[in-house]
């Protein structure tokens, strides 16, 4: 029987290369850690010293001032930190719908750019050089003066089959009435979600065992569909809903996104879905032509072949850029400021004028860009980890 080797021990002494790395490492700690301390007490004694006021205790204040668009109910006496969260619940709801939309654009123009016919390359590329080689800020601009001069007034609404409708106050849409009928109908489009999710694993599944594929998007779409249906009829067919209506000044029901909400999602989503397109273009290009070849010599369509067997293998490439543009478009959304959309940076700005609490109010800023970079970071790098290719 083999003998066990002896447990290595550390080697405490200056003469090990590990023991002196530890050392230099808490040493470069302690020294950052003080430089960040000595800056604080610095800035700290010199504000008492100027009579200027510190602290977060503004918050629990009354913010005295109100906010034109908002996701849960803000009134101007509601405290400072109620007046943030309205603005990081703005700013996220731009970055998630705005990242959303971005992925569906920049990946079919990417994929267009792969195209047998000409006039769908040529749109493609001319949309990609065109929009990424235009700054973000001047689209944000032409967008806000789309809508608010060259559309019509609110009384005179552009319409699309009397229920939705276009003009200076932005966009308006029809929206369901929230009752119990409708938590039915949710509720049956959920359990279809969870369907169509073990669908889609089986399906998967079931293809690199025997190689034939099976329908990934149809089937599952039409599985939520009919889990909605299903909880739709089990609820009475519930057909309450708030059509808009044009008012003097206003629309009157349904649900309207605002001129301003408008411009920064359209700019953000063109200007980042055209990197997102190259980004696209340049993971297809990455897999060997041979993939394509082999696909096509086992029957697979070029659609197939795409979404079976070349994205997959592109996917490596692609996320880890495809993150760096994520990040661009939620940091990217603090020029909304230009425009007068309400986010963190406008909240921050309105905060700082009226207590004066320049670096409080910054702290925020920074601290919840930093907060929202680093889950957007953390959620791509657990996806990266899953789509990489694993060796059998």
């Amino acid at each position: 029987m083999a003998e066990r080797a002896p447990p290595k021990r550390r080697d405490w002494s200056w003469r090990s290369q590990a023991f002196r790395g530890l050392v230099y490492q808490v040493l470069a700690v302690v020294l950052v850690a003080g430089g960040l301390w000595y800056l604080a007490h610095n800035t700290l004694v010199n504000m008492q010293a100027r009579g200027i006021q510190s602290g977060f205790d503004f918050l629990a204040q009354p913010a005295g001032f109100d906010i034109g668009e908002s996701v849960i109910p803000y009134d101007a006496l509601d405290p400072y930190w109620k007046a943030f969260l309205v603005g990081v619940l703005n700013t996220l709801r731009v970055a998630i719908v705005g990242i959303v939309l971005a992925t569906l654009l920049g990946t079919l123009l990417g994929i267009g750019r792969f195209s047998r016919n000409a006039l769908v390359r040529g749109i493609c590329y001319a949309y990609v050089e065109v929009f990424r080689n235009v700054p973000v800020l001047l689209q944000l601009l032409m967008w806000y003066l789309t809508f608010t001069e060259l559309l019509p007034p609110v009384a005179e609404p552009l319409s699309v089959g009397g229920l939705f409708w276009l003009s200076k106050n932005g966009f308006a849409f029809p929206t369901p009435l929230w009752n119990l009928g409708l938590a039915i109908t949710a509720a049956g489009g959920a359990v279809g979600l969870v369907l169509a999710w073990a669908y889609h694993r089986w399906a998967r599944r079931h293809f690199e065992k025997t190689g034939q594929p099976r329908s990934m998007v149809l089937v599952p779409l039409a599985i939520v569909v009919v889990g909605l249906a299903a909880g739709w009829l089990v609820a009475g067919a519930p057909r309450e809903w708030s059509v808009p209506v044009p008012g003097t000044f206003t629309m009157d029901g349904g649900a309207s996104a605002t001129p301003e909400f408008m411009a920064v999602l359209l700019g953000l989503v063109f200007y980042t879905s055209a990197f997102i397109a190259e980004v696209v273009r340049a993971g297809i290009q990455s897999v060997a032509h041979g993939q394509t070849e082999a696909a096509s010599s086992i029957g697979l369509s070029k659609n197939l072949a795409m979404r079976l067997v070349i994205l997959p293998q592109a996917l490596r490439v692609i996320i880890p850029p495809m993150t760096s543009q994520y990040l661009n478009l939620t940091k990217n959304s603090s020029l909304a400021v230009a425009i007068g959309y309400p986010d963190v940076v406008s909240i921050a700005n309105t905060a700082l004028n009226q207590t004066g609490r320049a670096v409080e109010c910054i702290a925020i800023i920074m601290l919840v860009y930093l907060t929202t970079s680093l889950s957007t970071s953390a959620f791509m790098n657990w996806y990266n980890a899953r789509a990489a290719i694993k060796e059998r």
